[in-house]
């Protein structure tokens, strides 16, 4: 188990994670969420160990993290780190000394890797002369060599087409399989979703959201009813606890405060004609982001 504290970090004056605690369990995939600037990248730092925490504990199955615990740790920067002056071949192996593993070891693995996602023909490539999604999946790589027991990744689709994102996606599912732990931070909520069980949502350091997924979309108190027929908008708007009506390409969605007044939209409706679709749905996580983060700004 992944065990965070109580941990905050100051620059200087400048609180930049505030009292932050969360766990990640064995075969859990845990969702690190927030805007630009929120304080994910110095979380993801400490964890690792390239920063020291101002206050708290950050402990990896009881132990600290350090030197003698990093190399179970693979890390998956939003920022390309690559050197692309070398080969493929040669920034694997590199990474992977850095990791303790014997040069065989890498070489075997690396050839599975390659092949996994589609890129064996690269090996003796040098970084600078791949695609921008081929350099992504090497990174990847480099970050997977080890087989980490805690694997941190921070916008891991960055750059690439579906096709790919599926790719990555696979490959994080065995990792999730194979009891890794998993930390992942994304912009794109639908993501999210597909992955994570748990996840707290940090603004200037804070966490104002956490919990497991299930149990935050059930609590949040605005749902969506999906309309398609003969309705008017200008209608819709007026039924009591109604506070969004947005038309899309299909019908209407229309937002609620709670549950309870899903019968009076239903009143309204069920007089209407051509009614093909009257679907009650918990809101995406996406609008609960923005909901938190923005209620978090105001405040």
């Amino acid at each position: 188990m992944l065990k965070v504290e109580n941990v905050t970090k100051y620059y200087g004056d400048f609180l930049a994670v505030d009292n932050l605690s969360f766990t990640v369990e064995e075969g859990e995939v845990f969702g690190l969420l927030g805007v630009n600037g929120a304080g994910k990248t110095t979380t993801f730092r400490m964890i690792i160990g390239l920063l020291e925490k101002t206050k708290g504990s950050i402990t990896l199955n009881g132990k600290p993290i350090d030197y003698s615990v990093t190399d179970q740790i693979g890390f998956l920067t939003e920022e390309r780190s690559l050197l692309t002056k070398l080969t493929v071949k040669e920034q694997v192996i590199y990474y992977g000394i850095l990791k303790g593993m014997k040069e065989e070891t890498i070489l075997q693995r690396l050839d599975e890797l390659l092949a996994k996602f589609n890129i064996s023909e690269y090996k003796e490539r040098k970084i600078k002369e791949l695609s921008k999604g081929n350099q992504q999946k090497v990174q990847f790589i480099t970050a997977i060599i080890n087989n980490p027991k805690l694997l941190i990744l921070d916008e891991p689709f960055s750059g690439l087409d579906p096709l790919n994102v599926e790719l990555f996606m696979n490959v994080i599912r065995e990792f999730k399989e194979k009891g890794s732990m998993i930390i992942f931070s994304s912009h794109r909520m639908e993501h999210v979703e597909l992955f994570c069980e748990k996840l707290v949502v940090l603004v200037n350091g804070k966490s104002v959201l956490s919990g497991k997924i299930k149990d935050i979309k059930k609590e949040y108190r605005k749902k969506n009813i999906f309309i398609e027929g003969d309705v008017t908008k200008s209608e819709l708007a007026k039924i009591e606890g109604v506070t969004k009506v947005e038309k899309n390409a299909n019908g209407y969605v229309v937002q609620i405060e709670s549950e309870s007044y899903v019968p009076n939209v239903f009143s309204y409706v069920k007089e209407c004609s051509n009614i093909t679709k009257f679907a009650v749905e918990e809101p995406s996580l996406n609008e609960i982001f923005i909901s938190k983060v923005g209620e978090s700004y105001e405040g």
